[in-house]
């Protein structure tokens, strides 16, 4: 029986984990926090249990919601499935009706009211020829240079919002190749993949917790609050911290995983260690008489481009949640400038009519490393590094940028490559 280590406990390490665990390997998994989760976890603000960030899903999550399903979480008990709607706080917007997804998005597009019919037929045209092209693109070019062409109106409404969500990178340093590729997968790919799958229960409950419970079932050894120190090739085996092991899968942080390997591949540590990084800061706050005019609206001057209404989706009424992604000014400004900032852009934002009261703030939590800057032609360090050894997470070599589904999808992907049962160049299939 091969026995594994996977050194890290987010998304990626437990895809690995519990991948490996059903293959028949013995694993033991490593994590330096107290709890699994990673980016994607639940944590606790003054006796609250918070998220530490505002996370979506989407229909085309196939692996994700797979993965779910194999630790006992039915994601339609702590996800709602929504149609994709991209509405401001009054309504309205683009909303995508159920049906096959380009005719889904025609309708889409030709109901919106707020755009002019001329600006509507250049979107449809501008979608076709994308299509008609792969959606693919010049690695070198940004989101802005691919629509530079498109009227300022939809870039605002549609491409701006759609770019900060999926790539947390500003539409003119974000990558047009990464963008098109979401976009193809999320919107074209199948009945119901653009839907969103917004979380009604805290993170921890979609994936961390059940997975850590099913893995110890299963016989695995979970270390939690243990922080790899050292992982070596000698005599014919690797050793982490001492402890040999078949296989090695690095499922931790990008800086972590050079640290580890910069004696043993250390031109791929100088890589991973060159990353830059784009915050994102979550305010949290409760107003009990407040509604929002759907689950999720899109709030067109920042600083917070997405406002989130827990009542709505089945979770907490009177909860609601504002996103800053790309939140590298507001972490220099500092956080309580930020909800400052957030609170006033609220009240000038919403109806009037959704205020009963001063919101009561619950929390301001920054994610100061949550996603890698997905720019154009970014290189990314390569999954596989030696026999018996690979490396997992959102950020390695893949065609996604750092999503939950990036990270499961390499987490699985990483088994195979730590085996030696799966080459290198089926990554670019994920």
């Amino acid at each position: 029986m091969t026995r594994i280590a996977v050194v890290g406990g987010g998304w990626a390490g437990l895809a690995a984990a519990v991948r490996a665990t059903q293959q028949g390997h013995r694993v033991v998994l490593f994590e330096m926090a107290r709890t699994l989760g990673g980016r994607a976890r639940t944590v606790e603000r003054d006796g609250a249990q918070l998220d530490n960030g505002q996370h979506i899903l989407v229909g085309a999550y196939v692996r994700t919601l797979d993965l779910m399903r194999s630790v006992g979480v039915d994601p339609q008990d702590v996800l709602k499935r929504l149609p994709l709607a991209l509405v401001t706080s009054d309504g309205r917007g683009l909303r995508l009706p159920a049906g096959p997804p380009m005719l889904s998005f025609i309708r889409g597009v030709l109901t919106h009211s707020g755009w002019r019919l001329g600006d509507r037929l250049r979107l449809l045209a501008t979608a076709g020829r994308w299509a008609l092209q792969g959606f693919r693109c010049a690695p070198g070019l940004s989101v802005a240079a691919l629509c530079r062409d498109l009227p300022a109106a939809l870039n605002r409404d549609l491409v701006e919002p759609l770019c900060v969500a999926a790539l947390n990178t500003p539409a003119v340093d974000a990558s047009a190749a990464t963008f098109l590729r979401v976009l193809r997968d999320a919107l074209f790919s199948g009945p119901g993949s653009a839907d969103l799958l917004l979380p009604r229960r805290p993170l921890g409950a979609l994936l961390p917790e059940a997975a850590g419970r099913w893995l110890e079932r299963q016989g695995a050894t979970l270390r939690v609050g243990t922080r790899v120190q050292k992982v070596v090739h000698q005599q014919g085996a690797w050793r982490v911290d001492g402890e040999i092991f078949d296989a090695v899968i690095l499922a931790c942080t990008a800086g972590e995983a050079a640290r580890l390997l910069e004696s043993v591949a250390p031109e791929w540590a100088r890589l991973a260690a060159s990353l830059r990084y784009e915050p994102i800061i979550t305010v949290t706050v409760d107003n009990p008489g407040m509604r929002l005019a759907a689950a999720m609206v899109s709030l067109p001057e920042g600083p917070a481009q997405f406002a989130f209404d827990h009542g709505a989706i089945g979770a907490r009424p009177g909860r609601f949640t504002f996103v800053i992604s790309g939140a590298s000014p507001w972490v220099v400004a500092g956080l309580d400038a930020a909800e400052q900032a957030v609170l006033a852009q609220a009240r000038s934002q919403l109806p009037s009519s959704t205020w009963s009261a001063e919101p009561i703030v619950v929390a301001t939590l920054a994610e100061r490393r949550a996603t890698f800057r997905c720019t154009p032609g970014l290189p990314r360090p390569a999954a596989s590094i030696a026999p018996g050894l690979a490396v997992a997470g959102d950020f390695v070599e893949g065609p996604y940028p750092a999503t939950l589904e990036g990270a499961v999808r390499s987490g699985e992907a990483a088994v195979g490559l730590a085996l030696g049962m799966v080459p290198a160049a089926a990554l670019d299939a994920r």
